[in-house]
């Protein structure tokens, strides 16, 4: 996959305890960070030491790869600067743990925490700045032609594609982009490409980009024409001259004494733009609103019952509160009041037993949200306790609840996820396909986890990866549901936190581009986060 997005954390901490006694501390903070799925923590790296100083802003930053669909959990550790592995606990001056989401997801990507851990003192502050770095953002496009290349066919000229590669670390290379192929022609001009500065360069400009000349055959045997190398450095120069490429086959060369090379390739035209990002948005305030609906029908089973989908037991939750922690627990960092609706559907609601879709867990119409992700599973365990399950199970109300708010503004500053959790079969197929076609043009996404053992075929004509969803003659304008069968991430040993980290990554992989798509049909820009 293309790597990752790049955020830069710079460091500073403000009033550290003061522990020398003929000067003040010399503090370094190290970095530690907690190995995905599991309680261990790895040193990252650390910044410099600065010397007597209790207010110390570091210049050494720390470069991490982001990943919304994960809880990177962060750990800053501030001990003085004549720092040992055998550090004594009397020299500590504190440390602060948070997920790097959460710094994302702050104003303006800052983050301000206490430090901890020496009891009974105040141990400051340390501040976090989250920066995306610069060149993970930009898209190149460019337009190859070439002159004279090796006639490879037996009957007519070559056939002749160009495939990119760009070098790793350890001197391999990883293959980018291939153009079309151009038919029976020793001076081909390509059409012009577009592709993500990091693909071609891991960000890296002077780096190898390698390219490779070949004659396109049916059978996929493709003749080998020559190669040539440049960078991204120096493709760039073509933004003012022609740069012409000679095209040499090492082969020819070593055999044919008078040899000059196998033709050329010339670059026509490159340039580069910037293309916005999902740190841009969330730099910029966009706030991201989680709505949960969870499934009381009957085919869950009765939640007393072990046997039930529903059922807690005091050793392990059940796998809706699993779903619901996995997924809530990351996006809570991105929003700022932490209040997040929660729905029931498909059960008897009392006082007087109404079959209802969008009961809030609650218990309060007029306002169903929930304080925390723990809010929202000490309602679930509420409602559980007072309704009865019962059917059928109908989606649509719910997500027309969520799209009605989610009309309400559509400026870009708010984006909501509504997650549904369900065991299955949908009876109103033809409504809630209506309802996502209508909310494919808000924004919003909606995430199904299916639980149980049920079939979920037609949830997956809903998710809408192979095929775009349409309903009577209307399609999707964009694609925003993301459907996960549970069952595919449970952990054999039953690690529950395992299970719920793989979970998460699947179905908030695709939140950004869902996002980004939104903002990008409607032309919104990302708002300037302002400069102190």
């Amino acid at each position: 996959s293309v790597p990752g997005t790049k955020v830069e954390l710079t460091v500073s901490c403000r009033n550290l305890l003061d522990m020398d006694t003929f000067s003040k501390s010399d503090p370094v903070v190290v970095l530690f960070v907690q190995v995905s799925g599991s309680s261990e923590w790895k040193e990252f790296g650390r910044t410099e030491v600065i010397d007597n100083t209790l207010n110390p802003d570091f210049v050494r930053k720390f470069v991490l790869d982001y990943y919304f669909e994960e809880k990177q959990n962060l750990r800053f550790d501030v001990p003085p600067g004549s720092y040992s592995s055998l550090l004594g606990a009397q020299d500590f001056l504190g440390q602060a743990f948070v997920a790097l989401g959460e710094v994302i997801g702050s104003q303006r990507g800052r983050l301000e925490r206490p430090l901890t851990g020496v009891p009974g003192k105040r141990c400051g502050t340390i501040l976090l700045l989250a920066e995306e770095l610069s060149n993970c953002r930009d898209i190149v496009t460019m337009q190859l032609c070439a002159n004279k290349l090796d006639k490879k066919d037996f009957f007519g000229k070559s056939d002749p594609f160009l495939v990119f590669y760009r070098s790793n670390e350890d001197g391999t290379f990883t293959i980018c982009h291939k153009t079309e192929v151009v038919k029976n022609t020793l001076n081909p001009v390509w059409q012009p490409f577009t592709i993500p500065v990091r693909a071609l360069c891991n960000g890296d400009y002077d780096r190898t980009v390698k390219i490779d000349v070949y004659d396109w055959d049916r059978d996929g045997s493709h003749d080998f024409i020559g190669e040539f190398a440049t960078s991204y450095r120096e493709l760039s120069r073509a933004q003012s001259q022609f740069t012409v490429y000679e095209v040499l086959n090492p082969r020819k060369k070593c055999k044919k004494k008078k040899y000059v090379n196998s033709g050329t390739v010339t670059l026509l035209s490159f340039s580069v733009e910037s293309e916005f990002t999902f740190v841009d948005y969330i730099r910029g305030g966009t706030q991201l609103n989680f709505t949960v609906a969870i499934d009381f029908t009957a085919s869950n089973g009765l939640p007393s019952q072990p046997t039930s989908l529903h059922y807690a037991s005091p050793y392990q939750l059940s796998a809706y509160a699993l779903a619901l922690k996995a997924v809530g627990e990351i996006i809570q960092d991105y929003d700022s009041d932490k209040l997040f609706p929660a729905y029931g559907f498909g059960a008897k609601v009392p006082p007087d037993g109404k079959i209802s879709h969008q009961f809030p867990l609650n218990n309060n119409v007029e306002n169903p949200s929930c304080a925390g992700i723990e809010g929202v599973l000490e309602s679930y365990l509420q409602s559980l306790r007072t309704v009865q399950l019962y059917g059928p199970t109908n989606f649509a109300p719910v997500i027309n609840q969520v799209a009605g708010t989610a009309a309400q503004v559509t400026d870009g500053s708010q984006y909501h996820v509504l997650l549904i959790i369900t065991d299955g079969v949908i009876s109103d197929m033809l409504q809630t396909k209506e309802a996502i076609v209508t909310a494919s043009s808000l924004p919003m996404s909606i995430i199904i986890v299916g639980v149980g053992p049920a079939e979920f075929e037609a949830m997956e004509e809903l998710d809408g990866d192979e095929v775009r969803l349409s309903s009577r003659g209307r399609y999707a304008e964009r694609d925003i549901v993301q459907f996960v069968p549970f069952r595919d991430y449970v952990d054999d040993s039953g690690n529950q936190v395992l299970s719920m980290a793989r979970l998460a990554k699947d179905v908030l992989a695709e939140i950004p581009e869902q996002l980004l798509s939104y903002m990008k049909t409607r032309d919104i820009k990302p708002r300037r986060a302002d400069p102190e």
